[in-house]
């Protein structure tokens, strides 16, 4: 499984390869999420491991080298196929140039699994992805039987928004159309408390144009009285989808507007060959009932779709240079973040 970095030739058709991975693919390893990244200073690595493929996002920390990114990857499925990789993958990320890897596997977390990957000398810190804890709702049956499958609460509050005369349409990434979403984005983030984590307006712009032209993204607008009332963008990638973004507004008069837009964004993931719609984060299984956890109402919306929640395992660093990650983890990362927040108003992530 030594890794090397991909040919031109076999980066022209990557999104395949990462959907040939053994976890089926992620829309977070996929080019368009890669390229997207540029925007934030960073450079795709295209490698390639035995039968895995790995998207790399590699930014250079002044003084320490480059941090090497893997979103939601590597794509494996079990801690036997990560110990099988993370050798080669720590000794090519230290031959070029990189002092620390940041993995986000998608693997479910179990005290066996913690243990293990603790055994393999990897570091847990804060995941960068927000759904390490998630819902995520079965779309392979029919559709009448995906909407069974519902609680009486998330049912009771789609028949509820549709009886109230809410409406959801797709809507075109045109720039009049980002910034009503956006607008609609930032109004949530200052009501909910998370102003100052959104980004600017022209990467949200750039990402949902990049996805929508590429055909695996599409902007959703519900309506009431004539007036944009909450949106959703929704991402499909093989067999799997997500949303990317979600906001809305408190309208009078109106009842389940947002389980109504998921409803129809599900259906066109559905359409679109998705099996599996992840709702994209979640307080973790042991908070989804703690009205004390920031993300209490958003779990109780998700969960009115799905009980269960998935804890995934969430991110890991391998530090391939331990005295140059040791000066990353105590103050590198925290002066990083801040003079990028300084200096371009963006995350560093």
């Amino acid at each position: 499984m030594e890794p090397r970095f991909a040919t031109a030739a076999e980066t022209a058709d990557w999104n395949e390869k990462i959907l040939a991975n053994p976890d089926g693919g992620n829309v977070f390893q996929g080019t368009d999420f890669a390229e997207q990244k540029t925007l934030g200073g960073w450079k795709p690595r295209f490698v390639i491991a035995g039968d895995i493929a790995l998207t790399i996002l590699e930014k250079p920390v002044f003084g320490l080298g480059k941090l090497w990114y893997l979103p939601k990857g590597p794509g494996v499925t079990d801690t036997e196929q990560l110990a099988g990789l993370l050798p080669a993958l720590r000794t090519f990320a230290a031959k070029n140039g990189a002092f620390a890897a940041k993995l986000e596997p998608e693997l479910a977390k179990t005290d066996e699994t913690v243990s293990t990957l603790k055994g393999l000398g990897l570091l847990p810190v804060h995941p960068i992805q927000p759904n390490f804890s998630t819902v995520t709702v079965d779309l392979a049956p029919s559709l009448d039987d995906v909407m069974k499958a519902f609680n009486q609460k998330g049912r009771h509050a789609i028949h509820r928004a549709e009886r109230d005369g809410v409406t959801v349409r797709q809507a075109e990434t045109t720039d009049e159309n980002c910034k009503t979403f956006y607008d609609l984005l930032a109004q949530t983030a200052t009501h909910q408390g998370f102003a100052g984590s959104i980004r600017a307006y022209e990467y949200y712009r750039a990402f949902w144009q990049r996805y929508a032209d590429g055909g695996n993204g599409q902007l959703f607008f519900a309506e009431f009285d004539g007036k944009v009332v909450a949106g959703a963008f929704a991402l499909v990638f093989g067999n799997k989808s997500t949303y990317k973004d979600g906001a809305s507004v408190r309208v009078d008069g109106a009842y389940g507007v947002t389980h109504l837009l998921q409803w129809h964004v599900m259906q066109w993931a559905k359409e679109r060959g998705s099996l599996l719609h992840d709702l994209c984060g979640a307080p973790p299984s042991d908070r989804i009932d703690d009205p004390t956890h920031p993300h209490y109402g958003i779990g109780r919306f998700k969960t009115s779709f799905n009980k269960q929640v998935t804890d995934y395992v969430g991110a890991y660093d391998v530090a391939t240079k331990p005295w140059h990650y040791k000066l990353w983890a105590k103050f590198g990362e925290r002066l990083a973040k801040r003079l990028w927040r300084q200096r371009h108003g963006d995350s560093w992530y």
